[in-house]
């Protein structure tokens, strides 16, 4: 069971990110009294009804949104398995209006595993940029940048950290195929010879994995990314957070208790890290919660090529979403050799006014 203190808290980094109205989801958090089940009052239950609300208003994409929250952190009985399916099935109404976002079946390992795609065209193949979430956000959460990504000149792709949301695969470090297994998918459909991976939190960890086997990978962007320390530091790992913990020892399939143990093996090592040829540009947060600072500094020490920005936040930067969401599209951008300029300048202005905005 879920700390139901510390679940609130951290849902709300997550309601942010989906620009859900503060006054709503704040009243309907002190609603909920129990993680469990399915009936009012409950987790599920609650975030359900505002999304059942949000779809009788018509307002299909906001009703994913909050049935995505309903399912967070992770799918641990009926009345959030429900929650996922709304989820799932408010986000097909929803890109079914949009013009060329479309599902496409990956072959990972003998699995079907469904993703979001944008912008795919045999006739014009274009550079694509892979989009993925980390140990609690399912690909819907992230699938509305796709048409933002087709407007950019490139095709697109949503998908779901292996475990996660509806994917049948289990996470571990071999998760980086998933990658592989996309490119080859939509080879002739998009020009993945050029491909760069925007994967955050813990997806960067199997994103970097994925470039320094797969030289079709030509850049990464990351946020709050695992590199060594997380999966090292036992002094470190009684501190993470519960809801961290339990979410990532349910996607492995052990123990909350034997987590840190399973992983272990995981760290990237220096002599992996120097080896990465591509450029890396990724948020760092100063006081994140979930990854320790000595795995940003290894990353200074070496990564090649480290476009590295730091935000005085907690893990995901909610509070610099704005400036993160333009920095981040930007980076990919600028690693780009056959990049629109007029794109990179109205991209460098949304930055200049996303940092304004903040005070910076």
């Amino acid at each position: 069971m879920n700390d139901l203190s510390e679940l609130k808290r951290f849902v709300v980094a997550h309601a942010i990110s989906q620009n859900l109205p503060a006054g709503h989801y704040t009243s309907l958090l002190e609603r909920i009294t129990s993680d469990t089940g399915d009936e009012p009052g409950s987790w599920a239950h609650e975030w359900i009804r505002a999304g059942e609300e949000a779809q009788a208003a018509g307002e299909t994409l906001t009703a994913c949104q909050y049935y995505t929250m309903g399912r967070f952190p992770f799918v641990d009985g009926p009345g959030r398995a429900r929650a996922l399916a709304l989820c799932v099935e408010a986000f097909d109404r929803w890109r079914r209006e949009q013009p060329g976002i479309e599902p496409v079946t990956v072959e990972v390992g003998g699995m079907p595993v469904r993703v979001w795609a944008a912008g795919l065209s045999a006739e014009e193949p274009r550079p694509l940029l892979v989009m993925t979430g980390g140990i609690v956000s399912p690909k819907e959460q992230w699938g509305p940048v796709l048409p933002q990504i087709a407007a950019f000149g490139m095709a697109g792709v949503v998908a779901d950290l292996p475990g996660v949301g509806e994917s049948p695969l289990r996470y571990g470090p071999d998760g980086r195929r998933l990658f592989t297994a996309i490119l080859d998918a939509l080879d002739g459909r998009a020009k993945v010879s050029e491909t760069y991976l925007l994967a955050l939190s813990f997806s960067g960890h199997l994103a970097i994995g994925a470039a320094l086997r797969d030289r079709r990978i030509r850049g990464l962007v990351g946020n709050g990314t695992p590199i060594h320390d997380f999966f090292t530091d036992t002094a470190w790992q009684a501190r993470v957070p519960k809801v961290t913990r339990d979410t990532l020892a349910h996607l492995v399939g052990v123990p909350p208790g034997k987590v840190f143990a399973h992983v272990r093996d995981w760290a990237l090592d220096d002599e992996s890290l120097r080896d990465l040829d591509v450029p890396f540009a990724t948020v760092s947060a100063t006081r994140d919660d979930v990854i320790p600072p000595g795995d940003t500094e290894r990353l200074r020490r070496c990564v090649r090529d480290l476009r590295l920005i730091e935000h005085p936040d907690v893990h995901g930067a909610p509070s610099h979403l704005a400036e993160t969401r333009v920095w981040s599209l930007l980076a990919v951008q600028e690693m780009r050799p056959d990049a629109d300029p007029r794109v990179t300048a109205a991209l460098t202005a949304a930055l200049d006014a996303a940092r304004a905005g903040a005070g910076r």
